[in-house]
């Protein structure tokens, strides 16, 4: 493994080597004068030809959300309480939804066998009746 400590360039380092690489310049001897990898060069004009500006951002560094702001531990305590409380419940729900899923299922195979145990009339007008039942 390499000892060289990691080196982080500059946005505005990038955006200048970028601005001479879109003017003409030989990549290799850009990256001979500048001390960067020609492999850097070409993730830095791929990043600055999609987003611009603001693609061209220090390595291993998360984007800045503007107006944001770093929560307590107690605040991010109280959001995984009522995240796991959040997730209870909907277990709980779709456990309630399966039950009622069962009911509905035995009542359609009820109906559906009481239908087909009607006696159809013969005339009109008149209700189909089920046989009685002997007590």
């Amino acid at each position: 493994m390499s000892k060289r400590k990691r080196r982080v360039f500059s946005r505005e380092f990038k955006l200048s080597a970028v601005q001479r690489m879109i003017a003409g310049e030989r990549r290799a001897d850009l990256s001979r004068e500048l001390g960067v990898p020609v492999s850097h060069l070409w993730q830095w004009w791929a990043h600055f030809r999609r987003g611009g500006v603001e693609a061209l951002r220090p390595a291993c560094r998360p984007r800045k959300v503007p107006g944001a702001v770093e929560l307590a531990p107690e605040v991010k305590a109280k959001q995984v309480q009522d995240v796991t409380s959040a997730r209870n419940r909907i277990t709980a729900l779709e456990r309630k939804i399966g039950q009622q899923q069962v009911e509905l299922d035995f009542f359609r195979q009820a109906l559906r066998q009481v239908g087909e145990a009607r006696q159809p009339s013969d005339r009109l007008g008149v209700p189909a009746s089920t046989p009685r039942s002997r007590r």
